[in-house]
């Protein structure tokens, strides 16, 4: 985004890891800034969105892209588990999208791309708290392009496939055979690189997509061929 001309507001728990991303961006000649919030909690959302749009006097693109798992038979599943990865990954999504949009609303537009998955579109083994999430994800962004179309907020979804991120290196981690698994059912061969959603994201944010909106758009390597 920052290549292309975006001037960024990073909001992470981690901000030690935060800092070091803006001092890199910075180095290219972005503007950034870095704020802590978690995204669950309402508060701390509103808090980094009026940041935000006091910072840089209004907010156009949105990317939620924070997103947990927990890997278990859904019959072992307790409900804190449950919580962490419901909450983090559709409440915290709704969350953001509900304090951005308000700006966006007022602003008469702008872009919101949400990240769902693969378990928005099919299930996966171990997956009910995290594939339960992303379907979540995949129906508030049709709800919310509806409902936002006529006052210029486009809302639309990414469906990564499996990509290179510390989440898969966690999933390799605790099943040894899941990247075997896994990469036994994408044509092209290969997990995904994250430079690789670069493209998709800076379209949808973009006016390229200006009439695209309520759309699931899916770079898995073929994976849902199958």
């Amino acid at each position: 985004m920052a290549a292309h001309g975006a001037r960024l507001i990073l909001v992470d728990l981690d901000i030690d890891r935060l800092r070091d991303v803006k001092a890199e961006l910075e180095k290219s000649g972005a503007e950034c800034i870095a704020l802590r919030a978690d995204v669950t909690v309402a508060e701390d959302v509103a808090a980094a969105i009026e940041a935000a749009a006091k910072e840089f006097g209004s907010i156009d693109i949105l990317v939620n892209c924070a997103g947990v798992t927990r890997r278990m038979p859904a019959e072992e599943f307790n409900e804190t588990d449950w919580d962490f990865v419901i909450n983090t990954n559709l409440k915290g999504t709704y969350l953001c999208c509900r304090e951005a949009g308000k700006h966006m609303l007022k602003n008469g537009g702008g872009s919101i791309i949400n990240i769902t998955s693969l378990g928005a579109h099919v299930a996966i083994w171990n997956s009910s708290a995290y594939c339960a999430s992303k379907g979540g994800v995949a129906q508030l962004t049709k709800t919310l392009a509806l409902e936002w179309a006529k006052k210029g907020v486009r809302v639309n979804a990414i469906s990564p496939g499996v990509f290179e991120t510390p989440l898969l290196q966690q999933c390799i981690e605790k099943e040894p055979d899941y990247a075997e698994r896994m990469l036994s059912d994408i044509p092209l061969g290969r997990f995904g690189k994250p430079e690789e959603l670069v493209g998709t994201a800076v379209y949808l944010a973009s006016n390229a997509s200006s009439y695209v909106t309520s759309h699931l758009l899916i770079v898995d390597g073929g994976f849902l061929l199958h």
